[in-house]
């Protein structure tokens, strides 16, 4: 069928990772609500997709020796890739690959204190599989559009966090300022709203909140895991003072407390933390990027609107993004494809449209890391530098060759797909154009060196051999040009 629903397109591109031809089957005559409704209310829809795995019509993954994603983080890289292609909860995955950059952390320095094993289980065990708390990423999912406050105190108490902000060391004789440093400069409301003494203070907030081995066992043992422990011998209980209000009465100190009760100093400074405005801002900013535009600033009545609303909400996520995905400045076609797409979405939108057949997840990974983005490892606590500084020289380069290697993959399949369109060259050209992928609008120049592509080498049949030749290259130009780049 012709993609002729363009505003939904556009939410299936921004608020999931693009449509297959199955996806416009089903949303082609949907309205613009019944599709954000759909998305947004993810939990209506199965979580079934891990199962999945292996079966022949569902893009593959590649075994060596036994599949074990809880253990392994390549594979557990490739679980969460079939997760973005097949998920029926795709807004789900999308979010969680946003936290995923919000709250940083990197495999390497988890593996490289506690071995592979126990690195993979906490950045990526899923709940049940094997002893011990839900990885890093499965929280992400869990909070994905839940309470933003209930996801800061799991962050604070999580395994991985725990080891990649140093908090497993944070001691009353010692404090550890990395995640008290962390925690108000990139997880809420920014730079320039805090002090040294308020990093200070922090620290000896958390004090006591470390990691222990719940088993005892050696850590390459995949049936041994480490756990968030309150330590109240080692939680400095006297009263802590900061700059700015921890109450809603205007104090701003956090009372002594005895060891046994000194956790709640950690709720009461995260509750601060979440609830204040300049927290909302910076969250509406960053949304601002992910779902309407980077090609201009944050328009600052949406800014407001949308800090609002997570307020008006006690820090409910899915009220501000079901607010963002019906408002104008999501909808305006002036911003349709105004966001340059990061290599993850970039890869798993490819293969969504071009197709899976006989394709493995794991013949991404090599790609997606020379593109700039490995998932589990991104480059600091900054996370990855969005928007333009994906396109380097040797990252364009990395997607122009993935499209060529999909494409090649898909080179019968995506022949058969045209077989009705093969009349002209400008006939198969619009297809690709305008039914089974999505670029953004080609001008006429590059419009006319595909076409040209397609006459060159003899006069135009239509054949099988034609187009089995033509089509996978044409596809490769297509996916490879900076037109797909954008969302």
């Amino acid at each position: 069928m012709a993609r002729e629903n363009w505003q939904v397109e556009h939410v299936l591109r921004r608020a999931a990772f693009g449509p297959t031809a199955t996806d416009l089957a089903t949303f082609g005559e949907a309205s613009v609500s019944t599709v954000i409704n759909y998305l947004v209310d993810y939990e209506k829809q199965p979580d079934d997709v891990d199962s999945k795995i292996g079966q022949s019509d569902h893009v593959s993954v590649t075994t060596r020796g036994q599949f074990s994603p809880n253990t392994n983080i390549d594979d557990a890289r490739q679980r969460w890739l079939f997760r973005m292609v097949h998920s029926q909860r795709p807004l789900q995955e999308k979010m969680a690959l946003f936290w995923h950059n919000h709250f940083a952390t990197a495999y390497s320095k988890i593996a490289g204190a506690f071995r592979a094993v126990q690195g993979t289980k906490m950045m990526a065990l899923k709940p049940g599989d094997l002893p011990g708390p839900p990885g890093q990423i499965e929280l992400f999912r869990k909070f994905a559009l839940g309470n933003f406050r209930n996801l800061l105190i799991e962050v604070a108490r999580d395994p991985a966090m725990l080891v990649w902000l140093d908090g497993r060391q944070n001691v009353r004789t010692r404090p550890q300022e990395n995640f008290a440093r962390e925690i108000m400069e990139l997880f809420t409301w920014g730079v320039g709203n805090y002090t040294e003494q308020d990093v200070y203070a922090a620290a000896r907030v958390f004090t006591g909140w470390n990691l222990r081995n719940a088993t005892g066992g050696v850590a390459t043992d995949p049936s041994t895991y480490y756990e968030f422990a309150y330590n109240a011998g080692q939680h400095d209980t006297t009263a802590k003072t900061f700059t700015f209000p921890i109450y809603s009465d205007g104090n701003r100190t956090i009372p002594a407390r005895s060891a046994a009760d000194g956790m709640q100093d950690g709720m009461d400074f995260i509750t601060a933390l979440a609830q204040h405005p300049q927290t909302a801002r910076r969250l509406a900013r960053k949304l601002w990027n992910f779902f309407v535009s980077e090609l201009e600033a944050p328009d600052p009545a949406f800014v407001e609107s949308v800090a609002s609303e997570y307020l008006r909400n006690g820090t409910e996520m899915k009220p501000v993004v079901r607010y963002i995905l019906q408002s104008e400045w999501f909808s305006n076609p002036d911003r349709w494809y105004s966001r340059y797409s990061w290599p993850t979405e970039f890869v798993v939108r490819a293969v969504r449209e071009i197709g899976w057949a006989g394709f493995s997840v794991d013949a991404a990974r090599t790609p997606l890391t020379n593109m700039g983005q490995t998932l589990f490892e991104p480059p600091d606590v900054n996370g990855w530098e969005l928007g333009a500084g994906w396109f380097s020289t040797g990252a364009m380069l990395a997607r122009m060759n993935f499209a060529a290697t999909l494409a090649a993959n898909q080179r019968f399949n995506v022949s058969r797909s045209a077989t009705s369109y093969r009349t002209t060259p400008e006939t198969l050209l619009d297809f690709f154009l305008f039914e089974r992928l999505s670029p953004s609008p080609f001008d006429s120049q590059p419009y006319n060196e595909l076409l040209t592509y397609l006459r060159a080498g003899g006069s135009w049949t239509g054949s099988d051999a034609q187009a089995n030749t033509k089509t996978a290259g044409l596809v490769r130009l297509i996916v490879g040009a900076a037109e797909y780049q954008l969302i």
